[in-house]
């Protein structure tokens, strides 16, 4: 895998999973909703840990 997130992208993902995670855990969105957000946290997490992003080689993006 070519990495295609860059460093800014990736500070933005860990913030915005962050973000995302504290609005669960912190009981403000709950249910279906607030499992959706800690799926799409763990995602942006993810693909920030590695430097790639499966959706931006499907749209050819590169960061």
């Amino acid at each position: 895998m070519k990495k295609n997130v860059g460093n800014m992208d990736r500070i933005i993902r860990i913030v915005l999973a962050a973000i995302l995670a504290g609005l669960y855990f912190g009981g403000i969105i709950k249910g279906t909703p607030g499992i959706i957000l800690v799926v799409l946290a763990a995602v942006f997490t993810l693909t920030a840990i590695i430097g790639f992003c499966p959706l931006y080689t499907l749209v050819g993006l590169n960061t």
